[in-house]
C-alpha cells in the first residue's frame, strides 16, 4: 500500500471534531427544550417532559425522523422550534453530510494523487528501511538538493511509516524483500536503491530481489553490520557496500590515537557545521590542470566510475569527464560571510 504525505489535519481528528460538534448541538437542543418542557405535549396529550423525553425529542427532530409523538403546544415552545430547533436541524445535517463528503473527497484525492504519482515517478531513490540509517540517508539526500518527491521509503513498521509520512515522504508499506512491494515503489524506473535494513540477511534478500527485477540497471547501495557479509552482498548485486560496524570501529580507534581527526570526520558528516564533502563535474577550463591548482580543496577525482586519488600519477591532471570530489564550506550563509 502506498501512503502519501498529509497536507492537512488527520481525518480521524477531523471526524472527532465533527462528532463533538454534533453532540454539542444535541445537548444545546435538549437544554432549550428542557427550559420550556411544560410547553410540549406527548402522544397522550400530557404536558411536561422528562429529561429523557427532551433527549428523545432533540434526537428525532435533529435527525429529521419526526415521529410526531412529542409536539410543541405553547407559543413559546413553537417559537423555540422556529428560532433554534429548525436551524439546529439544518446545521446538524450539514455536519453529517459534510463528514461524508470529506471522507469521499479524501478517497478521491488520494486516488488522483496515486494515479498522478505513478505516471510521473522516475529517477527516484528508494530507501529500504526507515530506521537510524534510513533517516540519515534521507537527510543526506535532502542536503544535496534532492526533492522529497523523488524519495520513496519502503518500510513494514507502522511507526516508521508514520514518521516517514510526517516528514513529507511517499511511503510503500511492506517488506522490501518481496518483489511485489518493490514493484509498487517502481523500482525499474528508480535511479538508486539504498538498503538500510536492520539485519544483514534482509539486506542480502533485498539486493537479490532488486537485481532480479532491474537486471542490474539500477544502482544498489547497501549497509551491513558485519564485514564478512560485505562480499556476499556484492555477489547479490550491490554496487557499493558500507560496513557500519567497521566504520564505527575505525572511528573508535582514531579517537584514542588521533582525537582531533574525530572532530574533522564529524564536521564532514554533519550538515551545517563547517565542512562537507561535495562532487561536481570538471569544467572545460579545468581540463589539463592539476587538481591542486583549483580554488576548491580537491581530495580525489572520479574517472569512469573509479576513484583516483591525488597521490596517483593518473590524478596529476584533470581529464574530460572527470568528477571532482572536494570539500566545500557548509556553514550557514550568515556565518560564512
Amino acid at each position: 500500500m502506498i501512503h502519501f504525505p498529509a497536507h492537512r489535519r488527520a481525518p480521524l481528528r477531523a471526524l472527532s471534531l465533527r462528532l463533538l460538534a454534533a453532540l454539542a448541538l444535541v445537548c444545546a437542543t435538549v437544554v432549550a427544550v428542557w427550559l420550556d418542557r411544560d410547553g410540549y405535549h406527548d402522544g397522550n396529550n400530557e404536558g411536561g417532559l422528562t429529561l429523557l423525553d427532551c433527549f428523545y425529542y432533540a434526537v428525532v427532530s435533529l435527525s429529521t425522523t419526526g415521529y410526531g409523538d412529542v409536539t410543541p403546544a405553547s407559543q413559546s415552545a413553537r417559537l423555540v422550534n422556529v428560532l433554534f430547533v429548525a436551524p439546529a436541524r439544518v446545521l446538524f445535517l450539514v455536519i453529517l453530510v459534510g463528514t461524508t463528503l470529506e471522507v469521499l473527497t479524501d478517497q478521491y484525492r488520494n486516488a488522483r494523487r496515486l494515479i498522478r504519482w505513478r505516471k510521473t515517478v522516475k529517477d527516484h531513490v528508494i530507501i529500504c528501511g526507515y530506521g537510524t540509517k534510513g533517516r540519515s540517508a534521507v537527510s543526506a539526500l535532502l542536503e544535496n538538493g534532492m526533492d522529497k518527491s523523488r524519495i520513496v521509503v519502503v518500510e513494514r513498521s507502522g511507526t516508521a511509516l508514520r514518521q516517514a509520512t510526517s516528514a513529507g515522504l511517499v511511503t510503500v508499506e511492506g517488506s522490501a524483500t518481496r518483489s511485489a512491494v518493490l514493484e509498487e515503489a517502481h523500482v525499474r524506473s528508480a535511479k538508486a536503491v539504498i538498503i538500510a535494513t536492520d539485519s544483514d540477511d534482509s539486506s542480502v534478500m533485498v539486493a537479490l530481489t532488486t537485481r532480479q527485477l532491474t537486471a542490474g540497471q539500477v544502482r544498489i547501495i547497501a549497509a551491513v553490520r558485519e564485514a564478512e557479509n560485505a562480499p556476499l552482498l556484492k555477489q547479490s548485486g550491490a554496487h557499493h557496500v558500507i560496513v557500519s560496524s567497521a566504520t564505527a570501529g575505525r572511528l573508535l580507534g582514531l579517537s584514542t590515537s588521533a582525537p582531533p581527526l574525530i572532530d574533522v570526520v564529524e564536521d564532514l558528516l554533519t550538515p551545517g557545521q563547517g565542512m562537507a564533502l561535495a562532487m561536481r563535474s570538471a569544467e572545460r577550463d579545468e581540463v589539463g590542470r592539476s587538481p591542486r591548482e583549483l580554488d576548491s580543496l580537491v581530495i580525489a577525482l572520479v574517472r569512469r566510475g573509479r576513484v583516483v586519488t591525488l597521490t596517483d600519477r593518473a590524478g596529476a591532471e584533470i581529464e574530460t569527464g572527470d568528477m571532482i570530489v572536494y570539500v566545500r564550506d557548509d556553514r550557514p550563509q550568515t556565518a560564512a560571510v
